[in-house]
């Protein structure tokens, strides 16, 4: 069976393969698709289009993935198909930096307070060219002996609602949703079970998302359990939304993650990314 990967990252953002070893990487895995969704960057995008190129058996699919907040929560939002050369997309795509930016300074400030002081600027020489996330402190939380893993620093520290954590409060997925459209992309909804909604506030979740735009869902995750799926599967069908699926690949960020295949028994067919395409044609041919 032909294969893709609907989610993933590169050392553009958190991951740790560059975004040409990410595609190596894809076709050394008998990938049929994968698309590149680093948070609130496309700056991997040429390079991973490019080493594609060797690769015409590969389908690479330019993408994004918006980490925006709602109600005080995360919430993120996956772009395919986006236009990541357009001038305009990019101007606005500055404000998703500049608030992430901000909220990484004021997290540093948090944890300096706290009597772990580390600086925003250690977090952009340490990770050159990258978008600075929450994986970076905690892997600078490490090195500095603060923590002794970093899924302590998650734990304790910087996880949704612990106490140094800073949400982006400007960014809603509302904004992320109608970039992604602007762009000519298909947005979807990232892996809704991870958001720890009810079954009530997850439909609600949804419901409002597919009032905003949103396309497709991710009912397909590297980290899902069969009756995960079986209930993203349901929300899809009973608000017409496309399934998509990725393992949201980090590398070593995410040793338990493999590529295509998640935590090992994640399979998301290449009929998936099919339909997300020709949904994807068929619109930008009517505009």
């Amino acid at each position: 069976m032909k294969k893709a990967d609907l989610h993933t990252h590169s050392t553009a953002s958190d991951g740790t393969y560059s975004p040409s070893e990410l595609i190596d990487y894809a076709y050394e895995k008998g990938l049929s698709a994968i698309a590149l969704t680093d948070h609130d960057t496309v700056s991997g995008l040429f390079e991973a289009m490019e080493r594609g190129k060797l690769y015409p058996e590969l389908e690479v699919i330019p993408g994004i993935e918006y980490s925006t907040v709602r109600n005080g929560k995360d919430v993120h939002i996956v772009g395919l198909y986006i236009d990541y050369q357009s001038d305009s997309f990019k101007k606005s795509l500055q404000g998703f930096i500049d608030s992430r930016t901000e909220r990484n300074r004021q997290m540093c400030k948090k944890l300096t307070d706290a009597g772990m002081p580390i600086t925003y600027e250690e977090l952009v020489q340490k990770n050159p060219g990258a978008v600075i996330t929450r994986a970076h402190f905690g892997k600078l939380l490490l090195e500095k002996g603060y923590i002794t893993s970093v899924k302590e620093a998650f734990d304790r520290f910087i996880g949704d609602h612990c106490p140094y954590y800073v949400p982006r409060e400007k960014i809603t997925p509302e904004m992320a949703i109608d970039q992604i459209l602007s762009a000519g992309g298909v947005p979807v909804l990232a892996h809704p079970v991870l958001y720890g909604l009810g079954r009530d506030a997850m439909d609600e979740l949804v419901h409002s998302m597919k009032d905003a735009g949103i396309v497709g869902i991710e009912a397909i995750y590297g980290t899902y359990t069969p009756q995960d799926e079986r209930d993203i599967k349901a929300l899809a069908m009973k608000y017409n939304l496309l399934i998509s699926g990725g393992s949201d690949f980090h590398g070593k960020n995410k040793p338990h993650i493999d590529l295509g295949a998640g935590t090992g028994k994640m399979t998301v067919p290449y009929e998936v990314a099919e339909r997300i395409k020709e949904y994807y044609l068929k619109n930008k041919k009517a505009l």
